[in-house]
């Protein structure tokens, strides 16, 4: 470096959430690294010959600050690193007097671009806060928390996005309590985006209506199947011949919460985790296609019965579960992770699987999860 030439509530929600994507040794740097630069200037200018300059170091503590510190903080970092090149300007006094105002006029227009440059990303924070109220006013309205109890058993239910900027997508659930007993599904709409996420309206509304009037968990997926076939008839081009959605539909009959059933169209298995800290996985008896695929092939759908016991929970979820990766490439293991482990309730046992998948991919999901846990009770 040689000398010679929104909303402010959603814009400091949005600067918090970017810092606390970083880690906390990277979130510590970026808040002090405005500063360490000014004082690094000052440090560099008294440490080096007169012909090298820190301009570079006072004009890069303002930009620094802009996307990390408010309109008021990034001010008072503009106006150090001014203050800092008018100290090495007095202590060079005589040396090139044209050469100081040049650097001086140079830390002057970055200090202002800097400005404008927080003035952008404020704007930009407050509209993506906007956004994330829209999108979550959405998923609470597709997937609405369910209530503790439903039908004498305990239920949680959790909806992780994979972005950060991302509230909801095509992964789902519900649960319902009906006059056949508690019906439950969760699924996974193939695809990305509004398109999802309108299947996704589409199978739950479709589920929510049959699970009511349909006697077995075979005519709810009968259901399903025409709702989405529908739906694709009205698209065209891709989703129109491969729109699809893996689905698992599960049934505790009322009076009878010993006995648990599993209808599973090209899901992840579910799995029923027992108060010894022991684990089934329950895959089906025979594969089968996943929902709106029976122009591809058709055959009559099986439901496998088991021993649901008291205590035990079930826990269904989504591929964003069985797909993450570690920076090794390698799959999260859902069974061999919660095996011969106690867990308190469904909200501990989501809390604690939601927290071990972000370990495992470092907290860079690529897909979304969608998270449902039954429980039922210990005196039945």
């Amino acid at each position: 470096m040689l000398r010679g030439g929104g909303s402010r509530t959603g814009g400091r929600e949005e600067r918090e959430a970017r810092r606390a994507r970083l880690s906390p040794l990277a979130r510590r740097a970026a808040r002090w690294l405005p500063a360490l630069l000014i004082v690094g200037g000052l440090a560099f200018d008294v440490a080096t010959p007169p012909q090298y300059t820190a301009a570079p170091f006072f004009s890069a503590a303002p930009l620094v600050a802009a996307p990390l510190y408010s309109l008021g903080g990034t001010a008072v970092t503009a106006a150090a690193a001014l203050l800092g090149e008018f100290v090495v300007a007095a202590y060079h006094s005589t040396q090139n007097n044209t050469q100081s105002v040049t650097e001086g006029l140079t830390v002057l227009v970055v200090a202002f671009l800097a400005l404008g440059i927080n003035r952008v990303v404020r704007l930009s924070d407050a509209r993506l806060a906007s956004v994330r109220d829209v999108a979550e006013a959405a998923q609470r309205a597709l997937l609405p928390t369910p209530p503790g109890r439903i039908g004498g058993l305990a239920v949680a239910a959790r909806y992780v996005a994979a972005q950060a900027d991302a509230r909801i997508g095509g992964d789902l659930y519900a649960v319902q309590d009906t006059p056949h007993g508690v019906r439950l599904i969760v699924g996974d709409v193939r695809g990305k985006g509004l398109e999802a996420v309108e299947a996704a309206v589409i199978v739950i509304g479709a589920f929510r209506e049959a699970a009511e009037q349909e006697a077995t968990l075979e005519a709810v997926a009968g259901r399903l199947e025409r709702a989405l076939q529908r739906e694709g008839g009205r698209r065209e081009g891709l989703d129109q011949v491969e729109g699809f959605t893996t689905a698992v539909l599960a049934e505790i009959p009322s009076g009878a919460h010993s006995v648990l059933r599993i209808l599973n169209r090209g899901h992840p298995a579910p799995l029923l985790l027992a108060t010894d800290g022991g684990l089934c996985e329950l895959h089906p008896a025979s594969a089968a296609l996943p929902v709106g695929m029976s122009e591809v092939a058709g055959w009559p759908d099986r439901v496998d019965e088991t021993f649901f016991p008291a205590g035990a929970m079930l826990l269904l979820f989504t591929d964003g579960v069985t797909e993450a990766r570690d920076r090794y490439g390698r799959f999260y293991d859902a069974p061999d992770r919660l095996r011969g482990r106690h867990f308190p309730g469904p909200d501990a046992l989501l809390d604690i699987l939601a927290q071990d998948v972000a370990r495992h991919t470092g907290g860079s999901q690529a897909d979304d999860m969608a998270l449902l846990a039954v429980q039922r009770p210990l005196g039945e």
